[in-house]
């Protein structure tokens, strides 16, 4: 019996069908220890030695595999075929060593297989090979060094710029890479031009054709300034005549795209069926687990040998031979520092149709996707009839082109199965996309109509998660394991946010980026980080010793640390403020001081950072107390702000003043300014700028008395809390529908809204339930509830991550999730882990892993079968 240990269950179930009752396969659940997040873990002092961790779920895996281990006739270590596999494989060894499961002749093998097919497993067992101590070193580098930028950044953050959360070394580079697109957006000046063009007809079928040239000098885009300069070329073309001077036809080939990699896979997942790269990522998981496509983590373009045989195959039965090249494509990777250890990401099994397959939806898309893209890039190249026709219109003693442009697809070839149609006039405006009518030199069209059109120059798009990792490939940030890792990382932190699929950088996340262009410039330029990354490659191949790399590394950067200890924080908030100016003082439509106090007219405005973040406040504080919050300020809101911030009038019963005011939450108004004084925030939907008097003493006479109860005698009160506006009556709430109401409401309506909710026992809404599993501890519901998704068993919640659709969630993961709130003292139940392990005995078979049983063995404090990934998960 020989022991196999592979990252995850699900793909420990599938390895297990191939190898039969000679193996026992077991899954170590991802990494089994870490760096402890503290101050030590790396240690540059002692030769950069390393600290590691075994947490309390993995402890339990160990124990597994050492106890499997008895008597075993050798340890197989199948992870993943790349460096974090290799590191993977690497930990297990090394605590298996330390613990003595091991015995002196137990003979140990490293297995890698970029399928988990029965085929792909077979042979890598037949080829065993020792552990490839260059990956790991490779990979002790990266942990090195993002720990180290990490611990050591991130408290000089925490110190200059309260409120800022983290640093890293990859997610700040992509911080800036938005924060910075952000800028160009804020700096750019739109620029008005005109177009002109005519819709003519030939044969009855109508075209359009646009203003080429005038007096013979080509009219470029931006040539035609104003309304009344497009006027007078549209009168002029209105009273011509019309000949085709010149008719151009030129085939064209359209080349299939390659294969997926990592990112391109991210990038068409996003745009063509709306998945975030860290949801692909996922789906590919398993996809990969079961064994239906190849190693989802790669940025190599080529396929196996045995894997473009398949695609021809497949072309020639599916669509023809046709479709199918001569030669077979051969495609070669073009990003910078590619990692070419695998083959591209593609279907096992290419005579496995998507529709065939029983596969939830969002798999299916994925799994459709990789088929199309992987069948496509072996097909033959579309073939397009490119078509430039040349308009002269005849006006005396003036020469003016029109010219009109189309195409006409007359093979589609790769496009007939990844790809799309050619649309019509109402729905593109790429010219070349535009079918023409048959034209000939010396064709007389006829005039429809001429338009002209008001534009104006658009600034450069934002960043979507898509174009972002593809604009990080190019750079050579980065790897293909850790693109999802960073922008989940920057979300997370509050450094950008999605809205729509555009990536928007929050200030918190400017003013970092600010920062860090300001006092540690080199550690988040491109070049460098694209030659860090070199440089670890050099580490993968054996070329350079890692601890020369880091040794290099931090003797530099130790230098640079050690230069901002002693900054002031005025000398920070200096530098910021000309950094950001454009951002947090846009220039003001009169063309004052844009830094000037609106509210005492004498100081200067300048970033003020407190407790909770960034503030602009007034030089002449104390005197004046303007504040905006930096968000208002960006917006150009900061007259409207100041309008407020400051007294809306005096309270006719205390006599005291009544300010509104801007605080970490949002605005609010304030009755007097006592050691304590009274409080309440704008409720929502209530505007800063448009807050009254009248408003403000409404807010501060909350919480209000209705009257009393007619049957308890108990008062009831109205007012607002965290969930909106609510009646109270003896402890017990029931929700008013509107903020309105909570001033108006009478004692006939409260009453009646008590009844209802009492009605219901002042019980909580039902959750509402999505799936329920069946448990050895009872059931487990997965729900939607007031605070989002959660898993139940028994009286034990645990939420359901972000990154998890609770509608996909498997029972592995649901026990993962309530083992881990258990541990974390989450629950008085007992952890399922516990009572597994009394019934069921040390020594695991490769049967017992495929029950749910086996997880609940062993608490998790992560997703099942989810692998940590390298750079930015640093916990700070």
């Amino acid at each position: 019996m020989k022991v196999v240990v592979v990252e995850s269950p699900a793909k420990a179930k599938t390895i297990n069908k191939y190898l039969g009752k000679d193996y026992e396969v077991l899954a170590s659940f991802g990494h089994i220890r870490d760096l402890p997040a503290k101050d030590g873990s790396v240690r540059p002092d002692e030769d950069f030695a390393m600290s590691w961790e075994v947490d309390t779920a993995s402890k339990k895996r160990v124990t597994d595999i050492a106890n499997a281990l008895k008597g075993a006739d050798g340890l197989i270590l199948a992870t993943d075929p790349d460096r974090e596999g290799e590191a993977i494989s690497w930990h297990i060894l090394d605590v298996l060593r330390a613990k003595k499961a091991l015995k002196k002749d137990t003979p140990v093998q490293r297995v890698v297989f970029n399928a988990i097919t029965k085929d792909a497993v077979t042979a890598a067992m037949a080829k065993p090979r020792d552990i490839d101590m260059p990956l790991v070193d490779a990979y002790l580098a990266r942990r090195a060094l993002d720990y180290l930028v990490g611990f050591t950044l991130s408290p000089i953050l925490w110190r200059k710029l309260p409120g800022s959360r983290s640093a890293g070394r990859v997610q700040s580079v992509a911080l800036r890479l938005v924060s910075e697109r952000e800028a160009e957006i804020e700096k750019f000046k739109p620029e008005e031009y005109w177009s002109v063009e005519a819709q003519l007809a030939q044969g009855g079928k109508s075209f359009l054709a646009r203003l080429f040239a005038v007096d013979g000098k080509k009219t470029d885009k931006l040539d035609i300034k104003t309304g009344e300069d497009a006027g007078a070329l549209k009168a002029l073309i209105e009273g011509g005549q019309f000949n085709v001077a010149n008719v151009e036809k030129k085939p064209t080939k359209r080349n299939p795209y390659a294969p997926f990699t990592t990112s391109s896979l991210q990038q068409d997942a996003s745009s063509r069926l709306g998945l975030s790269p860290n949801r692909t990522m996922q789906i590919a998981q398993r996809l990969y687990e079961d064994g239906l496509i190849t190693y989802m983590r790669t940025d190599a373009v080529q396929m196996a040998p045995e894997g473009i045989s398949m695609a021809r195959s497949v072309i020639g039965k599916y669509f023809g031979e046709e479709y199918l090249p001569e030669k077979a494509r051969i495609y070669q990777t073009k990003a910078k520092n590619a990692q070419e250890a695998h083959e591209a990401i593609r279907p096992t099994d290419m005579f496995k149709r998507p529709e065939q397959l029983n596969l939830d939806a969002d798999q299916a898309k994925l799994y459709g996707l990789i088929w199309r893209r992987t069948l496509a890039s072996q097909m033959k190249s579309a073939e397009i009839d490119r078509t430039t026709v040349d308009i002269a219109v005849n006006v005396p003693g003036r020469a003016v082109t029109l010219r009109a442009t189309g195409s006409v697809v007359t093979f589609p070839g790769f496009l007939k199965l990844y790809g799309v149609e050619v649309k019509s006039d109402e729905d593109t405006e790429d010219e070349d996309d535009r079918e023409l009518p048959p034209l000939n030199v010396g064709d007389k069209p006829d005039l429809r109509k001429v338009e002209i059109e008001q534009h104006f120059t658009q600034p450069p798009s934002r960043f979507t998660e898509a174009s972002l990792i593809k604009k990080m490939e190019e750079l050579g940030i980065g790897r293909p394991s850790t693109y999802a890792a960073t922008l989940t990382t920057l979300k997370d932190r509050d450094y950008v946010r999605l809205e729509g699929k555009a990536l928007h950088p929050e200030d918190r996340g400017r003013i970092v980026t600010s920062f860090l262009e300001s006092f540690f410039t080199r550690y988040v330029e491109y070049g460098f980080t694209a030659g860090l990354e070199e440089k670890l490659d050099q580490v993968s191949a054996g070329e350079l010793d890692y601890k020369v790399l880091l040794r290099d590394f931090w003797k530099d950067f130790t230098q640079a640390t050690e230069e901002i200890k002693d900054l002031r924080v005025s000398e920070v908030l200096d530098a910021l403020n000309d950094l950001l100016e454009d951002h947090i003082f846009p220039p003001k439509a009169d063309g004052s001081d844009r830094r000037r106090c609106p509210t005492c007219g004498t100081g200067t405005l300048s970033l003020k950072l407190g407790k909770f973040g960034a503030l602009i406040g007034c030089s002449n504080y104390p005197e004046c107390k303007h504040t905006t919050q930096l968000s208002d300020a960006a917006n150009g809101n900061s007259s409207q702000a100041a309008a407020g911030d400051g007294v809306l009038g005096t309270d006719p019963e205390t006599g005291e003043e009544v300010h509104l005011k801007s605080g970490r939450f949002g605005p609010y108004v304030q009755l007097g300014d006592g050691k304590e004084p009274k409080r309440s925030s704008l409720p929502k939907g209530w505007e800063a700028a448009t807050l009254t008097l009248e408003k403000a003493l409404q807010l501060l006479s909350l919480p209000r008395e209705v009257g009393l109860h007619p049957e308890s005698g108990l008062p009831i009160s109205a007012g607002l809390g965290r969930y909106g506006p609510f009646i109270l009556h003896d402890g017990k709430y029931a929700n008013l529908p509107d903020v309105e109401e909570v001033f108006t409401v009478g004692i006939n309506r409260a009453v009646d809204l008590i009844a209802q909710k009492a009605a219901g026992g002042f019980q909580r809404a039902s959750a509402s339930a999505i799936k329920t599993f069946d448990y050895d501890d009872g059931p487990i519901k997965i729900a939607n509830g007031r605070f989002g998704p959660y898993a139940q068993l028994g009286k034990v919640y645990a939420n359901i991550p972000k990154d998890i659709k609770p509608e996909d969630i498997t029972l592995e993961q649901a026990v993962a999730l309530i083992t881990a709130k258990i541990e974390a003292g989450g629950g008085k139940k007992k952890a399922p882990a516990k009572k597994a392990a009394a019934k069921k005995p040390a020594a695991k078979t490769a049967a017992a892993a495929k029950k749910p049983a086996a997880v609940k063995k062993a608490p998790v404090k992560k997703a099942a079968a989810k692998k940590i990934v390298d750079s930015e998960d640093v916990p700070f």
